[in-house]
């Protein structure tokens, strides 16, 4: 009987390494099994044992939860009081400051829904946007944003008066609709100028919110529940093209930016030592503004992003939480999460599993 040869000690070095034990709960990998059934909660709790983005997701599910779970009476001290305890509530009583962050294009789309929920119900405390996220919700008042596709070739929408913003569209007689509704409302604000107030961005768009008057609203909510939306860059878009054509019809109107950036900023320096919160649906300015004011009080404590974007290139809109802490933006302590994913379908399984969980505590 021929003698087997054994496997060379080389290779066994090379291919059969030996493995070192894993520490004891480490997680294992183990999707959920839709033998069951079919349960939208148990397939989220599912997700951080999944793996690959999966895992990112059930991350920003606990990493939210946080946020909504901090009290101040959690804190052992606390060195100056803060707003909400100014205000006269207890230390229980005293919840995180969320800011949230988001681009235009989730206005557009039905994510405007999910972002009106959580401000109809004063989940957050802070809002920053674009120039496009604050005018579409109003336009989606007066006018329907429709479903399109990618690959529609834009000459031929060009001439049908339709403007695509990724699979969707919008007809220009949309932004008709809103200048007929906006300009009577520029005309009175320059009046009131003239009598002694002072605009800003922020002011402009509460003043909007009252105006619409719609429960669909984002801005309407958050007028009504007091809730400050800070957009900086308030000119670039159609709303800046109804300032631009204001200027030649009724001129004067004056909006300061100066105002609202020490607002902005002080949203976070006099928070604590109530905790900050940030979560950031995209890049870009939303994300950097929220970032930047946090920076204020030596970083945010707790922290979701929901991009597409890559950091090789070096955008902000890219960078993962660890860039940001380098600046002092989130706390060198605080566990942030990046989830690289489409927020229109990252952000309501998000909001499923924790604000949608929680809004009794908030009624």
């Amino acid at each position: 009987m021929q003698k087997q040869a054994s496997v060379p000690e080389t290779l066994q070095q090379a291919v059969l390494q030996p493995s070192t034990c894993m520490p004891e709960g480490t997680s294992t990998i183990r999707g959920w099994d839709f033998n069951d059934g079919v349960d939208l909660t148990g397939i989220m709790n599912s997700m951080l044992r999944t793996g690959c983005q999966a895992s990112a997701l059930g991350q920003a599910c606990n990493e939210v939860n946080r946020m909504l779970s901090w009290r101040l009476n959690q804190e052992e001290s606390s060195c100056a009081p803060s707003e909400a305890q100014e205000g006269g509530l207890p230390p229980q009583g005293v919840r995180c400051k969320i800011f949230l962050g988001y681009t235009s294009n989730l206005v557009s789309a039905g994510v405007r829904e999910h972002i009106r929920y959580l401000v109809q119900h004063h989940m957050v405390d802070v809002l920053c946007t674009s120039a496009g996220g604050i005018e579409e919700d109003f336009i989606k008042c007066m006018a329907p944003t429709y479903a399109g596709d990618f690959h529609l070739k834009g000459q031929d929408l060009r001439a049908q008066g339709l403007n695509r913003v990724g699979n969707m569209l919008v007809p220009n007689s949309n932004y008709c609709a809103f200048e007929d509704w906006i300009m009577p409302i520029l005309d009175t604000m320059l009046i009131e100028q003239q009598q002694g107030t002072h605009w800003t961005p922020s002011k402009m768009i509460r003043r909007l919110g009252k105006e619409i008057n719609h429960p669909d609203s984002i801005y309407y909510w958050a007028y009504k529940n007091d809730v400050p939306v800070y957009c900086p860059a308030l000119t670039d878009g159609s709303l800046g093209d109804m300032l631009y054509f204001h200027t030649f019809k009724n001129p004067g109107l004056i909006l300061d930016i100066v105002a609202d950036i020490r607002a902005m900023n002080d949203e976070a320096m006099k928070a604590p030592p109530r905790k900050t919160g940030v979560i950031i649906l995209g890049g870009g300015l939303p994300k950097h503004h929220i970032c930047n004011a946090n920076l204020m009080k030596n970083g945010a404590d707790f922290a979701v992003y929901i991009s597409t974007a890559q950091e090789f290139d070096g955008s902000d809109s890219g960078a993962r939480p660890d860039e940001a802490v380098s600046w002092g933006k989130i706390r060198a302590d605080a566990k942030p999460v990046k989830v690289y994913g489409d927020a229109s379908i990252m952000f309501p399984l998000i909001i499923s599993q924790t604000f949608a969980k929680q809004v009794d505590k908030f009624s």
